[in-house]
């Protein structure tokens, strides 16, 4: 075949796998038992070859999931090398460590086998809404307390389901259906994708994909080296100051740029905590690669190739890379504040062409009630785990967005999910008007939502809420957002963190932070001016001093 026409190929074959991926992706969503993965998106899918490199990922998910599944398929190889697998094997894991960071994440690999052969892997991840322990929080000390950990294993073996491997999970969490579903839903969509991969391979008369794999990986890293081979060489430090637990947590990163590509030092961050905020490391690389691939290359496939240049590394011990048996569940509050940091440290390099701050992590309560969580109730026990967003800082000519999750992507939770899968009931869900960092361009805006029990019966909150005491911070004069508040209404202020027990009859308020403004709020144009005030976006002096007085009252 000419040369002309082998790259042709290549390239139809490369546009193929993309739709593969994403196929895998949605039928995720389609076929998943919990809310997290169904309405918010919480996953991530994609291809490996046969060396663990991943070569292709689909749209929908997450970077913490896409990034860090990159790195977890080779511990499965390492584990269970090439030539013991057999058609019909599925493995998964939810290992913090070898996986994507909590227990909540389950990773499920499935080797392709093509004319006797393995010629690849699929992989997929999924947030399970429960596995057991003290359930997704903040509380425990150890990771044991968490929930069931899987070691890597056969989900199923030559086609055969692991029925142990069921029957200890089924045990073992509070949801039993919702838990086993979601493993089947991982297994199909990484069946459904073998299929189309095998289906493509036979059009195309492939007996493997080594050739278009090295191609992928090759093209991949070239073109990112050559993006980073445009900027100034050099190191630049940023930091960033956030709540953490008990005590506040310091993140500090140096970003060195040279023709190698780009280095990241977490040195001097604070060290690893008592309580359940750590970071594995693969978790800390997932979202640190994804600050640089947002301003670097973002048009760039993200595979292996592309993410071989970014190199991350923090100290043994320290809250980005927190050793056995830390506890993690909530291992996305201080992680998805990771991209706003190396955001900042480029902005010399990059010109002062970056985004603001945003509110980052998401805002994820877990609300517990019921005849097994609260001894005098009458309902039927229940657990919901919703998501909701705050603003991310203003952009480049542009507003920060509204109730956005930036950088996970994650959708915030309907009202409805909330309320069909639980006697949560939401009393008003609305913009924070005013939470927005002024600036010559606004912050975007956090929200109002407000929770009761449908009975008025005592519920439990698990709180994972950052950005309370330090707000989004704007860049280039503009000013910080309001910083997020939680509280019961007409009553008292809450922590942001930890498990709490809600009064009967009182309703739960949470509010999320807005995000930064970038450049001196005098520069607005003031056309926007005249929007904000038409679309209530700026609070009145009269709204201003009501909120005052009732947080004084509080």
């Amino acid at each position: 075949m000419p040369n002309r026409d082998f790259s042709l190929a290549h390239q139809i074959i490369w546009d193929r796998l993309i739709a593969i991926v994403e196929d895998q992706a949605q039928t995720l969503v389609r076929t998943a038992f919990s809310t997290t993965v169904r309405e918010a998106g919480d996953l991530s899918a994609g291809l490996f070859d046969n060396q663990g490199r991943m070569l292709a990922q689909a749209i929908t998910g997450t970077p913490g999931h896409v990034n860090a599944m990159a790195a977890s398929v080779k511990f499965f190889l390492e584990k269970f090398e090439i030539a013991s697998l057999k058609p019909g094997d599925v493995l998964v894991t939810n290992d913090p460590w070898l996986g994507t960071g909590h227990l909540n994440d389950f990773t499920v690999v499935t080797p392709v086998f093509y004319q006797e052969s393995l010629t690849g892997l699929f992989a997929a991840t999924s947030h399970i809404a429960d596995v057991g322990g003290l359930g997704f929080g903040a509380d425990g000390k150890q990771v044991y307390e968490e929930g069931i950990n899987l070691p890597i294993g056969f989900l199923f073996k030559e086609g055969a389901v692991n029925t142990t491997l069921m029957e200890i999970l089924r045990a073992n969490v509070r949801d039993p259906e919702a838990a086993e579903g979601d493993l089947y839903s991982l297994a199909s969509c990484n069946k459904v994708a073998s299929d189309s991969l095998i289906e493509t391979m036979e059009e195309f008369s492939i007996d493997n994909l080594d050739a278009i794999a090295d191609r992928i990986i090759e093209t991949s890293r070239n073109a990112m080296l050559a993006q980073i081979f445009e900027l100034r060489e050099g190191s630049w430090t940023n930091s960033m100051r956030i709540d953490g637990y008990n005590d506040p947590i310091d993140l500090r990163c140096k970003v060195v740029i040279s023709a190698e590509g780009i280095n990241i030092d977490w040195s001097g961050t604070s060290k690893k905590s008592v309580q359940g905020i750590n970071v594995p490391l693969s978790y800390a690389q997932a979202y640190s690669c994804f600050g640089v691939r947002c301003l670097i290359g973002n048009d760039i496939p993200n595979n292996s190739g592309s993410l071989s240049v970014i190199r991350v590394s923090a100290p043994l011990g320290c809250i980005l890379n927190a050793p056995r048996p830390s506890p993690v569940s909530a291992r996305h509050m201080i992680g998805q504040m990771l991209p706003d940091v190396v955001i900042g440290a480029l902005d010399e390099p990059l010109e002062q062409k970056i985004i603001a701050e945003g509110a980052a992590c998401l805002y994820g309560p877990v609300f517990y009630g019921g005849k097994d969580f609260v001894p005098e109730s009458k309902c039927a026990p229940f657990v919901m785990n919703a998501f909701y967003t705050g603003g991310t800082g203003a952009r480049q000519k542009k507003d920060g967005l509204s109730c956005t999750a930036f950088p996970s992507g994650v959708r915030g939770t309907p009202v409805e999910i909330a309320e069909t899968s639980s006697p949560m009931i939401i009393l008003k869900k609305e913009y924070r008007p005013g939470s927005g960092g002024e600036g010559e361009f606004r912050g975007g805006l956090g929200q109002r939502i407000e929770f009761a029990h449908i009975e008025n019966e005592p519920f439990y909150v698990s709180k994972m809420f950052d950005r309370i005491n330090n707000p989004p911070r704007g860049r280039h004069g503009g000013r910080q957002g309001k910083p997020a508040r939680v509280y019961l209404k007409d009553d008292k202020i809450l922590d942001g963190m930890g498990r709490e027990l809600i009064p009967a009859g009182k309703t739960f308020v949470l509010e999320t932070a807005g995000g930064g403004g970038l450049g001196k709020p005098e520069n607005r144009d003031p056309n926007l001016k005249k929007d904000d005030e038409r679309e209530r976006i700026i609070k009145s002096s009269v709204s201003e001093l009501l909120e005052k007085i009732n947080l004084f009252k509080a």
